[in-house]
């Protein structure tokens, strides 16, 4: 398991070296987007529409757009500046709280937090004393340059943080439309109602849930295969060694008026696992 964030639980003055990894993964079965003359897989370049042009990464900054069309622009000083302020290698512990006082709406992701090789200690105390306590905690933490409040919880041997979102990330539920007025509920059938749920009561054992469609849309996929209905990208157009070419000439060229050695190029070939569907389902 891949460690994505290193650092350290501030509880009090006591700071718990951990180690991060993330909980869940997604499981969607995913596509190629292909031009359906040739079944080319499709790319996606970036380009400016009033200068009719491609352009790279140097050449794009980031701006905020405060009125339509007019931008204020950040450079990469004004976030440095911002995240030697906000940011940290703490998840720093604000309160303590009962799991119940959380509306599920406000979770966010999942994470396991280990402890690093001198933190074993500290690290199961914090987890004896919030499991004996039976609180959890909320939490302040920085990750990818975005600052967000999480909840660490004890989850069997080990403690899970899970970010969530801020107050004014969750709509209000008055802007729902459609919603019912209060209405008189008839007894008999709030009774059935009732005894509906009882029998359909049973614990959660997550193993016996499955994405159907998953399943079925994998099962198709096989039998395509099986039967060999399979699309073929075909090779690249021939003026991709043209222009592959003039660069070897143009190297070339350069080289003879400079001392040292041109260096050579070519194209990289992408490796293609034949076991994996790496698509995306339409976006």
């Amino acid at each position: 398991m891949h460690t994505m964030w290193k650092g350290s639980i501030s509880f009090g003055l006591v700071n718990i070296p951990i180690k991060m990894f993330a909980a869940t993964e997604e499981k969607d079965v995913r596509f190629r987007y292909l031009h359906k003359a040739c079944h080319t897989p499709v790319k996606y370049e970036k380009v400016c529409p009033v200068c009719n042009k491609k352009i790279n990464e140097e050449e794009i900054v980031r701006g905020y757009e405060y009125e339509p069309g007019r931008f204020i622009i950040l450079e990469e000083d004004d976030f440095n500046a911002l995240n030697t302020r906000t940011q940290g290698k703490n998840i720093e512990i604000l309160d303590f709280v009962s799991l119940s006082e959380i509306d599920p709406i406000y979770f966010d992701k999942t994470y396991y937090l280990a402890p690093q090789d001198n933190g074993g200690k500290a690290y199961s105390l914090l987890q004896k004393a919030m499991h004996d306590t039976g609180k959890i905690a909320v939490a302040r933490i920085t990750i990818r340059n975005r600052q967000s409040l999480a909840a660490l919880r004890v989850s069997r041997n080990i403690l899970v943080m899970e970010t969530i979102f801020y107050p004014d990330e969750v709509r209000p539920v008055s802007e729902v439309p459609g919603l019912p007025d209060e209405v008189s509920v008839n007894e008999k059938e709030l009774d059935i109602a009732a005894k509906l749920i009882e029998t359909l009561t049973a614990p959660f054992e997550p193993g016996k849930y499955k994405d159907d469609y998953r399943e079925a849309l994998y099962e198709l996929i096989n039998k395509k295969i099986e039967g060999k209905e399979i699309k073929t990208a075909p090779d690249m157009p021939q003026k991709n060694v043209i222009d592959l070419m003039e660069a070897l000439q143009a190297s070339l060229k350069a080289s003879q008026k400079k001392p040292g050695q041109a260096k050579k190029t070519g194209r990289k070939k992408n490796k293609i696992e034949e076991e994996k569907i790496t698509a995306q389902v339409g976006r």
